[in-house]
């Protein structure tokens, strides 16, 4: 399954699980007679290598808002949004990430992709927006000084009809 095809489903889980009285909703709630099942709650954390993780840190920290682990008690962590997550395990080859070597790729929500890929550019970032608007929303892509792929989505409830 593509990734938009995915975001698009996922999407659709989630406002369908938020309707009252909907088939999604009453799948999720538990007989009387059963333990819920423990599952996880979210990510709480994404690590990786890079040849420089300080300047990684820094860059990360200074375009896209992202504070890396505290430091001391002073520092705060970086606290996510509430919104929905993709978790997609793709084929060994796959060409969605671009270089064959880059063994991930993280997709970020924004709120405003137009007003975020300005931003980028402006700081000399390379930001390839695609230009269709698919059922679950807008996205874009850039890589970090490393070459990591990064893609940035905004989602349906936040794109704007220009």
């Amino acid at each position: 399954m593509q990734r938009r095809e995915l975001l698009t489903a996922l999407t659709a889980a989630v406002g369908s699980a938020l309707l009252p009285g909907s088939f999604a909703a009453a799948e999720q709630i538990p007989a009387a007679n059963h333990s819920a099942k423990e599952t996880v709650t979210g990510i709480g954390g994404f690590f990786f290598r890079a040849n420089d993780p300080k300047a990684l840190e820094q860059w990360y920290q200074e375009h896209l808002g992202i504070s890396v682990i505290p430091k001391s008690n002073n520092d705060s962590p970086w606290t996510q949004q509430a919104g929905p997550t993709a978790f997609a395990p793709f084929p060994e080859n796959t060409k969605y990430f671009g270089d064959p070597a880059k063994q991930w790729m993280i997709n970020f929500r924004v709120g405003d992709l137009d007003k975020m890929a300005a931003q980028l550019e402006a700081a000399g970032i390379t930001v390839k927006v695609d230009p269709t608007t698919y059922p679950n929303g807008r996205f874009a892509r850039i890589h970090d000084p490393e070459g990591n792929p990064i893609e940035l989505w905004q989602p349906m409830h936040a794109v704007t009809v220009k």
